[in-house]
């Protein structure tokens, strides 16, 4: 038992002790190896030592922390971290797309957003730049919307607006089905020049290069090369019989419109200015134009017309989008809006059930 005893207080008094470091002086570093020699137990003097009152306090004393330096793990530092490419980055709740695509450089977007143009030097003198870019730009689609509105005379008694271009976009970008395309043998279009027609003919599939080339070679004081993004297979007819059905549930008495206006519809490419622009707006109102319109990037919104067998909706369907937005808009309506109407909304009338219930409004005085 004494032994035992012994062999304890030994290990009491090895883990009280100082620890040393590299850093201290030059000696020793093995427990044993400090002890004198020839002290029996292992204590000095041969009689055991007395404890510190509070060993806790002793130890802490000696085993001061060392000074920060980085984080353990390497995934917290930023300096660390790899660098992420450059490109199209994740906005949450938005379609996963390079919107550099809407406002690439040396272009302009129209007053309304339904156009971007550019009158770059090398993309009327190089065909190969042009095809380029424009297979670019077509990787984005348009923004499809609808707008509602509601008045009587000059009052407007609601004016709401919803982007529908979620709709084009599926989550996983392999589902994805537009395409690029140039107008067939028996489609009338502009070919160059000022008025539509059935020649020249490259192709539907593979006629854009030769198209560029075209233009780049057309000596035409003015010319300019169009690429149209166009929403196919989207029953908006259908849409707009809900919404105007929804409307008169209301009691509404005033004029009812119903719009799927489109805007980043189109890309225009137009040779620059030879002298300004004043002198080639005065000029092009006594030369004809040489007019490109025959490329189009398709965003459908599934793969065929309501109503076909076999039909496949991207996102979801249009009755699957009316119940999901039915309650927002009849919301908004009601409540005489002047905007957009958005997920926040849609959010309200499932956490609030508002727009459930709305049926007679209070549309005050005729005018």
């Amino acid at each position: 038992m004494e032994n035992r005893r012994s062999v304890l207080t030994d290990k009491v008094l090895r883990s009280a002790g100082p620890v040393h470091r590299s850093s201290d002086a030059a000696g020793p570093s093995s427990p044993a190896a400090e002890l004198g020699p020839g002290t029996p137990g292992g204590f000095p003097g041969g009689s055991p030592v007395e404890l510190p009152a509070d060993p806790i306090a002793a130890n802490t004393q000696n085993h001061m922390p060392p000074p920060y330096s980085s984080p353990s793990d390497t995934s917290l530092d930023p300096q660390a971290r790899p660098h992420l490419p450059k490109g199209p980055q994740f906005y949450p709740g938005l379609p996963v797309l390079d919107y550099r695509q809407y406002s690439p450089p040396m272009f302009e977007l129209s007053a309304d957003t339904t156009t971007i143009s550019s009158k770059a030097n090398y993309l009327s003198e190089n065909g190969k730049a042009l095809a380029t870019l424009l297979r670019s730009l077509a990787t984005v689609p348009p923004k499809p919307q609808v707008l509602i509105q509601g008045n009587r005379g000059r009052k407007i008694d609601f004016s709401v607006k919803l982007n529908l271009m979620n709709l084009l976009v599926p989550n996983n970008p392999k589902d994805r089905l537009d395409y690029l395309r140039c107008v067939g043998r028996d489609e009338v279009a502009l070919r160059g020049g000022s008025e539509p027609g059935l020649k020249p003919d490259f192709g539907v599939d593979n006629g854009l290069e030769a198209w560029c080339d075209r233009f780049v070679k057309d000596t035409t004081s003015i010319k300019t090369f169009t690429l149209e993004r166009v929403v196919a297979n989207l029953d908006t007819n259908w849409l707009e019989g809900q919404i105007r059905s929804l409307v008169a549930a209301t009691d509404y008495k005033g004029q009812v419109t119903v719009q799927f206006p489109v805007t980043h519809a189109k890309v225009v490419i137009q040779n620059p200015d030879k002298h300004n622009k004043f002198f080639t707006s005065v000029t092009a109102l006594f030369v004809s134009k040489s007019k490109y319109e025959v490329v189009k990037a398709v965003w459908p919104f599934a793969t065929g017309r309501n109503g076909e067998h076999g039909r496949r909706c991207l996102v979801q369907t249009e009755k699957t989008w009316w119940e999901e937005w039915r309650d927002p808009i009849k919301y908004a309506i009601a409540t005489k809006r002047q905007g957009w109407v958005t997920n926040e909304d849609k959010l309200e009338c499932i956490m609030e059930s508002k727009g459930k219930g709305v049926s007679l409004i209070d549309w005050g005085p005729e005018f």
